[in-house]
């Protein structure tokens, strides 16, 4: 209600307000449509509300840029260890390759070596060293069902490493030339001297008895197999001397040998035939 010269008037009813504001804002909206009056206005009031939309948007987007970095960096996290693990597989199967490699290398050594003394050779796999004192022994994975017999000489690309003194359907024992109880007959390949050649039970130590001062032997000597007997290929590499005494109190010389074969080495060896039917055993105990 207002008060005019003591008389009340009401004011305009709601309804009468509603159409009226009603009328003006299509009347506003007109104008503003034909002649973009109110453009200005809106870029001012624009202007003014951008800092207050601004505040009012830094939480949710600070909000957002903090689940960003941990989600970003856990995943980080869990693709840098899962490149790590991948790193160490690969590392992994890179030396078993390298592993492989240098396998396959003494493989193929060894098979050139045995084409020039043997007419087949058969690559065997180590799978058992013996540790008994004083015996040298190895049991490799072939067998009668391969053709292998007793007596069978066994190589490497170096040298002879023993023969076959027992055998079962899958696999066979081979006595290295290092045993206590193995003798093989050998030339000195520079002087064309026959001798024996003796295990000792060392594994890198052989000994070559019963030769007098007067034989033609040097140290760095190389003695090579005899072939006498027809176990091993006459030839081959077997030892090197390493060390001669002389004690003018003993009749013979005391004198040892390093074998040419890697004994201690790799885990594959080659068995040979030399022709087509087996020989009978070498001097073994």
């Amino acid at each position: 209600m207002i008060s005019a010269f003591g008389r009340s008037i009401g004011g305009p009813s709601h309804l009468t307000r509603l159409i009226l504001f009603s009328a003006l804002s299509v009347a506003l909206m007109i104008l503003d449509h034909r002649g973009h009056h109110l453009e200005k206005i809106r870029a001012g009031l624009n202007a003014l509300a951008y800092p207050i939309q601004l505040i009012a948007a830094t939480p949710a987007y600070v909000g957002r840029s903090l689940a960003d970095f941990f989600t970003t960096r856990g995943t980080l996290r869990e693709d840098n260890e899962k490149l790590l693990a991948e790193r160490q597989e690969l590392l992994a199967k890179l030396q078993q390759f390298d592993a492989m490699e240098e396998e396959n290398s003494r493989l193929r050594h060894m098979l050139g070596s045995a084409a020039q003394v043997a007419d087949k050779a058969l690559a065997a796999e180590l799978v058992e060293v013996s540790s008994e004192p004083f015996t040298r022994k190895i049991v490799v994975a072939k067998g009668s069902q391969e053709g292998v017999y007793v007596g069978q000489s066994v190589i490497d690309a170096h040298g002879i490493m023993g023969q076959v003194t027992q055998v079962a359907g899958r696999v066979s024992r081979v006595t290295l030339i290092t045993d206590a109880g193995h003798a093989i007959p050998v030339l000195d390949n520079r002087s064309g001297l026959r001798m024996l050649v003796f295990g000792t039970g060392d594994p890198d130590k052989l000994k070559i008895p019963y030769l007098t001062a007067a034989a033609d032997i040097k140290e760095g000597d190389l003695l090579v197999s005899s072939g006498m007997g027809g176990t091993f290929p006459p030839g081959y590499p077997v030892a090197r001397v390493s060390n001669i005494i002389n004690d003018p109190n003993e009749a013979f010389l005391a004198i040892s040998a390093k074998p040419a074969a890697q004994l201690n080495h790799g885990k594959q060896v080659l068995l040979i035939w030399r022709g087509s039917s087996p020989t009978k055993a070498g001097k073994t105990k």
